[in-house]
């Protein structure tokens, strides 16, 4: 055989792998470049690498030491969790209510619950912009730390009812059943049956909502006043140079969610049992 068919032979074996390795290669390269530049002695701005003084450390050892960069970081962490937290208990239960019950409107309100997701983000920002300036100011609510959490709140519950109603459409009905027959209340199948089944996917459904959420920058932009999260941080500090630190701190974000995915995939597979 040549040597040009052995190498078609080849590529036509291994050419899945090879897209997949690209594919990887393409979505990482961004986590690799935050990573390397970490390490940069960069002097006005972190966009070009300095070979004098690189790499160095310094910017690991002190990942506060730009200002704000660190309260920047905690206000969004602190509007991540309280978003997080209310839109997976209010999207959990819509979820149940329109995969489970029947009423009037479960149509519209299986339709609604798209719209947030299918607005583009800069049209959901300046309408949510026009609500709280016309509407809440009335109340005393001014725009910063609370508006933005209401809106993060409004866009990640469409994430988290679409997430959880899909693990609710694949769970098998027969296994309440079961627990009905043998006796089981319906807060006991509930408790013991349904939810274990459910969580899972309550689960993805907060880690999504809380990445959407510290991710977010075009509708915290409209509606943020003086507040300021990480993402709006970056994105001012690119007009004076990023820091080195705030690649630090993404890289650092990363690892974390890489790890919560490998450790929640290892608590999955020994819940799974064996075949």
């Amino acid at each position: 055989m040549s040597t040009g068919k052995r190498i078609r032979y080849w590529l036509a074996d291994h050419v899945a792998i090879i897209i997949a390795v690209l594919v990887l290669g393409y979505l990482f390269l961004p986590v690799a470049y935050t990573f390397v530049f970490s390490f940069n002695n960069y002097r006005k701005s972190n966009i070009s690498w300095n070979p004098e003084g690189s790499p160095t450390l310094d910017h690991w050892k002190n990942p506060c030491g730009p200002a704000g960069i660190c309260d920047a970081l905690v206000t969004s962490l602190q509007i991540g969790a309280i978003a997080t937290l209310v839109a997976t208990v209010l999207g959990t239960m819509l979820a149940f209510a329109l995969v489970r019950h029947s009423f009037r409107g479960k149509a519209a309100g299986n339709l609604l619950v798209f719209l947030p997701m299918a607005t583009p983000e800069i049209v959901l920002g300046a309408s949510l912009l026009t609500i709280f300036v016309q509407g809440f100011n009335r109340f005393g609510l001014d725009l910063g730390f609370w508006t933005i959490t209401i809106a993060h709140i409004m866009f990640c519950l469409s994430f988290v009812v679409v997430t959880v109603k899909a693990r609710l459409q694949s769970l098998d009905p027969r296994l309440e059943e079961a627990a009905q027959d043998l006796y089981a209340g319906p807060g006991s199948t509930f408790w013991r049956v349904t939810f274990p089944l459910v969580l899972p996917g309550i689960v993805s459904a907060a880690l999504l909502a809380f990445s959407l959420s510290f991710d977010d920058f075009i509708i915290t932009n409209f509606v943020s006043g003086d507040a300021t999260t990480f993402p709006k941080f970056v994105y001012v500090s690119y007009l004076r140079g990023i820091p080195a630190e705030a690649n630090v701190i993404g890289f650092s974000l990363f690892v974390v969610a890489v790890l919560l995915v490998i450790i929640g995939q290892v608590i999955g597979s020994r819940r799974r049992p064996a075949v």
